[in-house]
This record gives C-alpha cells, structure tokens and sequence, in this order.
C-alpha cells in the first residue's frame, strides 16, 4: 500500500469515502479489517485513503449485499477492475443479479396480492388455510383455488396422504384429464362415446385415488365441487369440465352397475 505525505488529488479519507458513499466509517473500517475492500493508500500519518476505484469496488460489496450474499460469499465473487472489460463483465454480473431480485420480488408480490383476494373471498381468519394457499402459491400451483373450498377435515386429509411430490403430480394428472373433457365437449363427443368414457374411467380412479377408498367422502366432495357462478379463470374452466363429466359418470356407473354417489 502506497504512502503519502499528505491527501494527494484523487484520494479521500475513511470519513469523506462514507459520505460519498452513504456507507458509515465503522462499515468501511469492518470491510478493510475482514479484507474485502482494503483502501489503495496509507497517509504517514496512518489514515487510509481511498480513491475513485474502491468506491467502485464498495458499489459491488453493497449491491452483492443486498442481493443476500454473505461476505464470505462476496469476496470470491468481487471481479478485478483493471479494464473496462473487468467493470463491464462486474456491471453485468450485478445487473444479473438485479434482475433476479426483481423477478423474486414481482412473484411474492403476486402471491401476496392473490393471498389477500383470497382471505377477503373466505371471509373467516382460517390461518392453517392461509398457509396451505401460500404454499401452493409459492409452487405456483394454479390450483390454489380449490384450497379454500375444502373443509377443516379434507384438507387433514390432504396433509395426511400427500406431500409435496405427490400432490403436484396428482394436480397435474387432474389438469390433464380436465383438459382432455374440455376438448372433447368442444368437439362435440357424446358421453357415452368410447372415448369420453375412457377419460371418465381415469378420471373417476382419481377420485377413488383421492379418497383413499374412502366412500363417505363423496357426499361432500360433491358439495364442494358444484360451482354455481364462477370467480375466477380456474373456477370457469371446472364449472365447463363438471358440465360434461356429470352427465357422462352417470353413463360410466350405469355401465357399471352401480352408483356410488347414489350409496353415499
């Protein structure tokens, strides 16, 4: 580190680089102590000068800071500055790593605004369901609606025979099959056809899936399932699926023999 008599141009104490920087002297002294930012120069009076370039360098400290990093991390991370190559490519990693934040931040935001649609729509404090929508929200599970449709001992139930995995590969099977209705009422199929009834076999051993076996459930789930005017897109999309698929389980368990739901 060089020595200087006194301040020469371009340089500036610990006090005047924390002005310019809005960082405080105990900030810059506890940077140079761990070796993360150590000022270019020493006056022979002992006071550590800083010049233009770690001011720059600090820039990077402070954005990788609040992009999360710990100073471990960072000072693997901090880039040399010796060419306008070296500023642009730790301009560029900076960037990147705004641009990241910002695509995190913009998805809480959603889910928060989402999350509040829905407690205004529940009208009940029911926190065990808050969590479970943002949880599902946070997955970007755009089935999060069912959620606050389901009772205290359903959603027990869900808790209980799926976790995480398991429960989004059963909301995708669901979607599919959901999709494949909706192509078929557009197109005109009858529910009787073969092809609607084998959508219906797969969609009616989800359901047996969903219960576990459990038949006592159904009275209920149908209860939950009916939507008479719809809120959302989601909602709209399974008030056009439960149109088709209810005259066509009729078909399936009359071909069957028998009625669960009619037992239940």
């Amino acid at each position: 580190m060089a020595k200087h008599r006194s301040i020469p141009p371009g340089f500036m104490t610990v006090g005047e680089a924390a002005k310019k920087t809005g960082v405080t002297v105990r900030t810059l002294q506890y940077y140079d102590r761990e070796g993360l930012l150590s000022p270019s120069a020493e006056s022979e009076g002992g006071r550590r000068l800083y010049t233009d370039k770690d001011l720059v360098m600090l820039h990077q400290i402070i954005s990788l800071k609040s992009l999360g990093f710990s100073l471990d991390d960072i000072k693997h991370r901090l880039t040399s500055l010796e060419t306008p190559t070296d500023v642009a490519a730790a301009l560029t990693e900076q960037a990147d790593g705004i641009r990241e934040k910002i695509e995190q931040l913009t998805a809480s935001l959603t889910a928060i605004e989402q999350l509040k649609e829905e407690v205004l729509q529940m009208q009940t404090v029911n926190f065990r369901k808050y969590a479970d929508i943002i949880v599902n929200l946070q997955m970007k599970n755009d089935s999060y609606y069912l959620i606050k449709r389901f009772d205290d001992d359903t959603l027990d139930h869900i808790r209980n025979r799926f976790d995480k995995e398991s429960g989004l590969d059963f909301m995708d099977r669901f979607n599919r099959l959901s999709d494949e209705m909706i192509e078929l009422q557009k197109a005109g199929v009858s529910p009787e056809s073969e092809e609607c009834q084998g959508v219906v076999k797969a969609y009616w051993g989800l359901i047996t899936e969903f219960t576990g076996g459990d038949m006592s459930m159904l009275p209920k789930l149908m209860e939950m399932g009916h939507i008479d005017t719809a809120a959302n897109a989601w909602e709209e999309r399974q008030k056009m699926v439960n149109a088709y698929l209810e005259p066509a389980l009729q078909v399936y368990f009359s071909r069957l023999g028998e009625n669960p739901f009619a037992a239940g």
